[in-house]
C-alpha cells in the first residue's frame, strides 16, 4: 500500500473527516514533517474509496462548507491492520540495514 494510502486510512481510524481535516491531522500528527498535497490527496482518497476502503457522504463542515466526509469501511479497518504490520516490518528492515551496511 503506497504510504498516503497508510495515511489517510490511519487517520480515518480516529473517526470520519473531510479532505481538508485529513491533511491537518496528518501535518499536525507528524509535527510538520508531512504536508500533503491536494494534488495528490483528492486521488488517493478516491482510489482508496474505489477500492471499498472507505465511504462517503457529502455534509457541511463546523465552518458552515459543504464537504465530503470519509470513513472507514470494516474493510478498511481490516486493511489498515494488514498494512500497519507490512510498515512496520519494512521500517524494522531498513533501521536494521542502516545500522549495519
Amino acid at each position: 500500500m503506497p504510504p498516503l494510502e497508510l495515511l489517510i486510512l490511519k487517520t480515518l481510524a480516529r473517526g470520519t473527516n473531510h479532505g481538508f481535516g485529513i491533511t491537518l491531522h496528518i501535518q499536525e500528527a507528524s509535527a510538520g514533517l508531512l504536508s500533503i498535497k491536494e494534488g495528490s490527496l483528492y486521488p488517493a482518497l478516491h482510489r482508496v474509496e474505489r477500492n471499498g476502503f472507505l465511504s462517503s457522504e457529502w455534509s457541511v463542515t463546523a465552518n458552515a462548507r459543504k464537504a465530503k466526509f470519509y470513513k472507514l469501511t470494516a474493510g478498511g479497518k481490516q486493511r489498515l491492520a494488514a498494512a500497519e504490520q507490512a510498515w512496520l516490518q519494512t521500517a524494522k528492515g531498513m533501521a536494521r540495514l542502516l545500522r549495519f551496511a
